[in-house]
């Protein structure tokens, strides 16, 4: 949940996000220099059905993190966002620029949270916040509900996979690697605020407050992605084309232009490579 990049902190082992005294002890027993802010229930589906288990993780987890950082100040906190804030956004590729209020689903609701709450705290309070927006991340040690884990797994079981809204969709599949790299390259980078007489700034840049992408910056068809599978796996999938589903989107597409500017970040592992070395994992990890 909390990690310093500077001084090893105490294990504390698993502590619940809604555990307010808890984290408010390991932020001033550790006198954090930085904060990687992670942890949050996750994907877009399971919140059509269990909605309070978003709210109580996502938000009342990522207020008590802020609280813990306003009474204890770590030079800077760093966290989890999504490219699910950007909801029903037609105009692609997405920049951080763009409205983010029209969320297609819980999920991306409580993230568009987190980054007013961040900014809130911000502007406050001069805490120097930096939100990721990350775009379908994929790789080694993926969420077992995630597309490429699932279509994997069941292809080499000789099951069918579900292909929503009849494939007629894409995203923005992002390595783990380079997530890792954008990331460890925001770590070391701190937000200041801009003079606030400075009107050609983004009011949300007078506060020391940033936001970025971080995205693969190419996104592919679901047919295609299924395809490339195919051919590394050596086997035919069997579909089952159903229509969308709630909560989802038919694109995403991330701009990089503002990380790339601000950290140098670039990624570099197109779908064919991170999808062979994320088969090899699998192979070795759950049928070796």
């Amino acid at each position: 949940m909390v990690v310093s990049s500077i001084y090893p902190s105490v294990r504390f082992g698993k502590i619940d996000l809604c555990d307010a005294e808890r984290i408010n002890y390991l932020f001033s027993y550790n006198n954090f220099d930085i904060v990687l802010h992670l942890a949050a229930q996750a994907g877009v589906r399971y919140s059509l059905v269990n909605p309070g288990a978003y709210i109580s993780a996502n938000v009342q987890g990522f207020l008590n993190v802020l609280e813990a950082a306003r009474l204890h100040p770590p030079r800077r906190l760093i966290y989890a966002s999504s490219s699910s804030v950007y909801g029903l956004n037609e105009k692609t590729p997405f920049s951080e620029d763009d409205s983010v209020d029209h969320p297609a689903s819980l999920y991306a609701a409580t993230k568009k949270s987190n980054e007013l709450l961040a900014h809130t705290y911000s502007h406050l309070f001069g805490l120097p916040t930096t939100g990721l927006r990350f775009f379908t991340v994929y790789g080694p040690w993926g969420r077992p509900d995630m597309a490429i884990f699932k279509f994997t797994e069941a292809i080499l079981d000789d099951q069918p996979i579900d292909v929503y809204n009849n494939g007629v969709m894409k995203r923005d599949f992002t390595y783990i690697d380079d997530i890792v790299e954008g990331v460890v390259r925001t770590v070391f980078h701190i937000p200041v605020a801009e003079p606030s007489n400075d009107l050609s700034s983004p009011a949300s840049a007078r506060a020391p407050f940033r936001v970025y992408n971080i995205g693969n910056n190419q996104p592919v068809e679901l047919m295609s992605l299924i395809s490339a599978l195919e051919t590394i796996l050596g086997r035919e999938a069997k579909k089952i084309f159903l229509p969308m589903q709630s909560g989802d989107v038919l694109e995403t597409y991330a701009d990089v232009d503002r990380l790339q500017g601000a950290v140098g970040f670039a990624p570099r592992t197109n779908l064919d490579i991170g999808l062979r070395r994320f088969v090899e994992w699998y192979r070795q990890y759950y049928r070796s």
